[in-house]
């Protein structure tokens, strides 16, 4: 008999008990549909009416069984399941349970020779199937809008920064496909995991097949052919050699896809982050009408979206250690110790991808880009970026290229001094008047140089077009 603590109760208030911040705050209404408990079962059930179709072409399930499955498959009632599963402490015999009970005629032949992982590892090659093309909608989504932003500035000049530091000039655009080109990998990244997924199939309890074989006894019908003609129905593949379940590797390459996209995703936002802080002041993510940034201090506007991602990113990344676990440590032909953290790990990963393409999404369509703000950056620190292209000037006409970088640089940091102190950057003035450099280019010509680092971006234009046009080209391949 249950405990009176077993007893089911109703359903409190979905505020009134621990909600995950998947169930309402995070992901896709699609997602969260993907991977919900009547989902779950609905699918469980076309599984079974699969294998029960399969078994009715071998001779093994009358007509009338079969009828009534049919009739009976979308009729799921979790609250009889979870009645059962009090007294069997076993959910996929509880579900057994409640449809034999619609089902007066076919219930006796659902579960034919099967094993509880026949049902769940091909319930769940399905969902992670069908939440791998979600994503991967998201993810052509963001390469197309990306690709015009980086057609938009793909020749707007920006400082470059190494090490935190001031570097030679490059474009945003040029910046922008760098993001590009990441998600493009993890594009091709998702198709190959997507090509990956298999079924466990049909089976058994060891991957045997022998409670089919059993069932087939003296017919013209093999285990293998009830298998594809199950799959077949079910528009999936199987491993050709399992276990008890299916291979747990398919699910490492799977979460390692989607960390592979959250960091993508991460290192874009990051940047966003750190090119809003008014030290740069040169992208903002944007600020909606009523948004509020904190509240002590009125004036914040906090990147939220770039920091939602960066967030989430780090939680998706922790999964796939959590999958290599489950494929190291499975013992012989299967151990349960995985079963409780896939329950977790495969939908939030899923959800939290979902998320954070949305949010990419919107920073990709809202990203504003401060002329002003670039502008700025370059009068302050570009001089010293196009120093160089003064020393190549002066080298190239018979200078001494080391005696010529001494120099250089002995005026560069007196400028950075007068810099940090908040006056106009002398670095121009400073070399067009050292007769050690005019001597070699004439003093306009180091003035023309060193004035005009936006124009020593070399061909990030061009590449950055180039990226824009094979984004679009993946976007449109078949998956």
């Amino acid at each position: 008999m249950p405990s009176p603590n077993d007893t089911p109760k109703p359903h409190p208030s979905p505020f009134e008990t621990y909600q995950s911040p998947f169930s309402w705050r995070y992901g896709s209404p699609e997602m969260r549909g993907l991977w919900s408990e009547a989902t779950k079962r609905r699918l469980m059930r076309r599984v079974w009416l699969a294998l029960a179709e399969a078994q009715h072409e071998a001779g093994l399930v009358s007509s009338a069984q079969l009828e009534d499955l049919r009739a009976t498959v979308d009729d799921i009632d979790i609250a009889r399941a979870a009645e059962i599963e009090l007294e069997t402490r076993h959910d996929v015999m509880a579900e057994i349970k409640t449809w034999a009970e619609q089902a007066p005629i076919g219930g006796g032949v659902i579960h034919l020779g099967a094993t509880s992982a026949d049902i769940n590892d091909t319930v769940y090659p399905m969902r992670v199937r069908e939440s791998l093309l979600l994503i991967r909608t998201l993810l052509v989504d963001v390469l197309r809008t990306l690709a015009d932003r980086v057609e938009e500035h793909a020749a707007t000049p920006t400082l470059g920064w190494t090490h935190l530091q001031p570097a030679a000039p490059t474009t945003v655009g040029y910046r922008l496909a760098m993001a590009l080109q990441d998600f493009v990998s993890d594009l091709n990244d998702l198709d190959h995991s997507y090509q990956s997924v298999l079924a466990k199939g049909f089976k058994g309890a060891v991957g045997t097949s022998a409670s089919y074989a059993a069932l087939l006894e003296g017919s013209d019908f093999t285990p293998q052919q009830l298998e594809r003609s199950a799959l077949e129905r079910l528009d999936l593949e199987a491993a050709p050699v399992t276990n008890q379940v299916y291979p747990r590797k398919i699910d490492v390459r799977v979460l390692g896809t989607l960390a592979g996209i959250a960091a993508s995703a991460s290192t874009f936002a990051l940047n966003v982050r750190l090119l809003q802080s008014p030290p740069f002041g040169e992208w903002s993510e944007g600020f909606e009408a009523g948004q509020v940034g904190s509240t002590a201090m009125p004036w914040k506007r906090n990147p939220i979206d770039a920091e939602n991602i960066c967030s989430l990113a780090r939680y998706v990344a922790a999964f796939p250690a959590v999958a290599w676990q489950n494929e190291a440590n499975s013992m012989l032909e299967r151990t349960l110790d995985d079963s409780a953290n896939r329950r977790i790990v495969l939908p939030e990963s899923f959800l939290a991808t979902d998320e954070i393409l949305h949010r990419v999404l919107k920073l990709c369509r809202r990203l504003v880009v401060d002329e002003r703000g670039l502008r700025a950056t370059l009068e302050r620190y570009g001089p010293f970026a196009a120093s160089e292209s003064v020393l190549v000037a002066a080298a190239s006409a018979g200078g001494d290229r080391q005696a010529l970088h001494e120099i250089i640089r002995g005026h560069a940091m007196r400028a950075w001094q007068a810099v940090e102190q908040g006056e106009e950057n002398p670095l121009p003035e400073l070399l067009a008047s050292d007769p050690n450099i005019t001597e070699h280019v004439p003093r306009d010509e180091v003035l023309r140089l060193v004035a005009t680092p936006e124009a020593h971006v070399g061909v990030a234009p061009e590449r950055a077009r180039y990226m824009a046009r094979a984004a679009r080209e993946a976007a449109t391949a078949a998956p």
